[in-house]
C-alpha cells in the first residue's frame, strides 16, 4: 500500500537561542510584546510537513507520493527526495513564487517560536488529487497534513469521494481554520494526528468533546513528547505507547513528522496500531538526534537497535522482516 502525502513543502531556517523564552516575558506586558532574540546558530535545511513525512516513509521503503506545491528553487530538493524513495512527479512547480519558508527559533528548553511564509504553497489548491491517484496507481491511503487550507479541504473531500482511507493532521493550521472547516477535515478520518496542545485546540475549534471527536474518527493519536503517544478509539480505553529514548537531543524539529511516517509505514505493512506506534516513536527518536527535520538516516541497523533498546525483542522480530532489506 502506497501513501499519498498531501501538505507543505518548505525550506527551514532553524535558529537556536541559548536562553529561555519564559525568562524574557513580563506577565503584565504581554499585551505589548516587542522582543528580539540574539541567536547562536542558523541552519538552513529542507523541510515542510508533507516532505518531512514523505522522507521518513521513503527511508522505510514505502515509495510515498508527495502531493504539494513548490517554487522554481525546488530542483535540488526534489532530486534529494527522489534519492530517498519519494515520488515527486506530482509536485506542482509555481512559475511565480518561491518554495515556502519555515523560520523557527528554539530555546534551551526545546520550546519553539515559529513563523511560516506560504509562497508557492498557496497554489496547492490547484492540484487535483483524483488525477494524482489515477496516474500514480496503487494509492491505499492519503495523509492530509498542513497546507493551503483550500487544498486541505479539497483533498479531504476527494479522498472521501474516492473511498480511500485518509489521515487528518491539521496541526499548525488549526489556528487559522474555521470551525466548520476543522470539522470537515476530521470527520471520517481513519487516523487523526495531534500533539497534546493541538488536541485541546482541536476540541476548542470544533466545539466537540473528546467523545464527539472519537465518534467521528478511527484512531486518535496524540503525541506527548518524552511521554510517548496516546492512542484512543471509541469504545476502548486509552492506551499509551512510551517514547523511544534518543541517545541525545540535537533538534526537536520534525520529530512529530517522523512519528507519523513510522506509524503509517507500520500500517502499510499491515501491523497493528501498537507496533506501528512503537516504530513511529523509534523513528522520532532518531529524528531528535539529527539537525533539521530530515537530518536522520533510517538505516535497518539503527531502526532495529532503537526498537530493541526501547521495546524489546518481540517488537524487533516483528519489524525486522520489513526493514532488513532496506539500504541506508
Amino acid at each position: 500500500m502506497r501513501v499519498a502525502v498531501s501538505g507543505s513543502i518548505a525550506t527551514d531556517h532553524l535558529m537556536a537561542f541559548p536562553g529561555t523564552f519564559t525568562e524574557q516575558l513580563i506577565p503584565e506586558k504581554l499585551g505589548t510584546i516587542s522582543l528580539s532574540f540574539l541567536v547562536d546558530d542558523l541552519e538552513i535545511r529542507h523541510g515542510g510537513v508533507a516532505a518531512n513525512i514523505a522522507y521518513g516513509l521513503g527511508s522505510l521503503g514505502q515509495a510515498p507520493v508527495l502531493v504539494g506545491a513548490a517554487g522554481g528553487d525546488f530542483g535540488e530538493y526534489g532530486i534529494r527526495l527522489k534519492e530517498c524513495g519519494v515520488d515527486t512527479n506530482f509536485v506542482h512547480i509555481s512559475s511565480q513564487h518561491q518554495t515556502a519558508r519555515f523560520v523557527c527559533l528554539t530555546d534551551r528548553e526545546e520550546n519553539q517560536i515559529a513563523s511560516f511564509y506560504s509562497g508557492a504553497m498557496a497554489e496547492a489548491r490547484d492540484i487535483d488529487l483524483e488525477q494524482v491517484v489515477r496516474r500514480a496507481g496503487g494509492i491505499g491511503a492519503v495523509l492530509i497534513s498542513p497546507n493551503d487550507p483550500a487544498a486541505m479541504l479539497s483533498h479531504t473531500e476527494q479522498s472521501r469521494s474516492l473511498g480511500i482511507p485518509f489521515a487528518a493532521d491539521p496541526s499548525q493550521q488549526l489556528a487559522r481554520l474555521r470551525r466548520d472547516e476543522v470539522r470537515q477535515l476530521v470527520t471520517g478520518a481513519r487516523w487523526l494526528f495531534t500533539n497534546e496542545y493541538e488536541a485541546s485546540l482541536l476540541q476548542e475549534r470544533t466545539g466537540w468533546s473528546r467523545a464527539d471527536v472519537l465518534s467521528r474518527v478511527g484512531v486518535w493519536l496524540t503525541t506527548l513528547g518524552a511521554a510517548g503517544v496516546r492512542m484512543e478509539a471509541a469504545g476502548e480505553a486509552p492506551r499509551t505507547v512510551r517514547a523511544a529514548t534518543p541517545r541525545r537531543i540535537v533538534d526537536p524539529t520534525g520529530a512529530g513528522d517522523a512519528f507519523r511516517a513510522g506509524f503509517l509505514a507500520g500500517v502499510c505493512w499491515g501491523e497493528p496500531p501498537d507496533l506501528s506506534a512503537r516504530l513511529g516513536c523509534a523513528l522520532a527518536s532518531l529524528a531528535l538526534e539529527g539537525l533539521g527535520a530530515q537530518g536522520y538516516t533510517a538505516d535497518p541497523a539503527s531502526v532495529l537497535q532503537r526498537i530493541e533498546d526501547s521495546y524489546g525483542p518481540t517488537s524487533t522480530r516483528a519489524v525486522a522482516p520489513h526493514v532488513e532489506g532496506l539500504t541506508a
